[in-house]
């Protein structure tokens, strides 16, 4: 009796044990196989990962080369050096280190790529800005080119005209120019009753002057007035009844203008400023210039002209 007693305690322990170890090997074949399938989404989320960075870095080598040669048409229009330039080489220098470092863990790689997008918006914004902006520079070469084949073709003395109107513009320049930053990138619209656009003196009702001020001191931001004068070929201002007659504390020392309008402006580093003046009265027949002060003196002009 009693060796049948042990022999079912022993038949007991056994089956206990045996299905222990059933389930420790059930237990660790579940950790196992979840284990295996965690790497195995990890390695199809790193290939996925490193096949999208590869994407984006073949098309920042082509937005790149795009900006290269929106650049070069920029400098040949402007005449200067693209303020876009300096980004773009920062984000050359940290893309190249991206593309060229190899990383294991998809931490790192998560990070890399998001850099990649965040370069690729940065770059395509730039890219976006400097193609308009070049958009405007040839309209406004062609605009320029248009008025000077109709001035040639209407008035046989244009270029003495013309000569004296760069004489008289350069000695204002000398005279106020503003040696701190300097208004650029000028546009000059007339505008009839109808919002239509024209070059024709007897139809012109408004003004409309933009220009960009960029590189500004910072000793020079914050509360700034503008004026915008406008005068004849001969340097005689435009009437107004709403003109403004001040003195511009110039470099060589203190000029007079009549100013049609004032702007107080808060300036930043860069921005992009307009001015738009009613008239009283047609303008007539001729050319004008237009040029934009502050109390410094001249920062920048720009001449038009307007037919019969």
């Amino acid at each position: 009796m009693s060796d049948n007693q042990n022999s079912r305690t022993v038949a007991i322990v056994v089956s206990v044990l045996l299905l222990l170890a059933a389930g420790l090997g059930f237990f660790f074949w579940q950790k196992s196989k979840n284990y295996l399938a965690e790497n195995e989404k990890m390695e199809a989320e790193r290939v996925a990962l490193e096949a999208e960075k590869t994407q984006i870095s073949n098309s920042l080598d082509s937005m790149t080369n795009a900006y290269s040669a929106l650049r070069t048409e920029y400098e040949s229009l402007e005449g200067r050096v693209a303020s876009s330039a300096q980004q773009v080489q920062e984000k050359e220098v940290v893309i190249r280190q991206i593309k060229a470092s190899t990383v294991k863990d998809l931490a790192s790689l998560r990070a890399q790529v998001e850099e990649l997008k965040k370069a690729k918006i940065e770059l395509e914004t730039i890219i976006t800005g400097l193609r308009l902006e070049n958009d405007q520079l040839k309209a406004q070469v062609e605009q320029l080119t248009s008025d000077n084949a109709q001035l040639q073709g209407a008035n046989t003395d244009l270029s003495g005209q013309v000569q004296d109107l760069a004489k008289q513009l350069e000695s204002q320049i000398k005279k106020t120019q503003s040696a701190t930053f300097k208004a650029t990138s000028f546009s000059v619209q007339c505008e009839r009753r109808g919002d239509k656009l024209t070059t024709r003196a007897k139809k012109a009702r408004e003004i409309f002057v933009s220009f960009d001020l960029a590189s500004v001191p910072e000793a020079y931001q914050g509360e700034q007035k503008l004026y915008m004068a406008m005068t004849n070929d001969q340097g005689t201002p435009i009437m107004s009844k709403n003109a403004v007659k001040t003195t511009i504390n110039a470099p060589a020392g203190p000029v007079e203008i009549t100013a049609q309008e004032t702007k107080d402006v808060n300036l930043t580093s860069v921005q992009r400023i307009s001015f738009v003046h009613k008239f009283d009265e047609r303008l007539k027949t001729g050319n004008y210039v237009v040029g934009i002060y502050c109390d410094r003196g001249l920062l920048g002009s720009a001449t038009f002209r307007l037919g019969k």
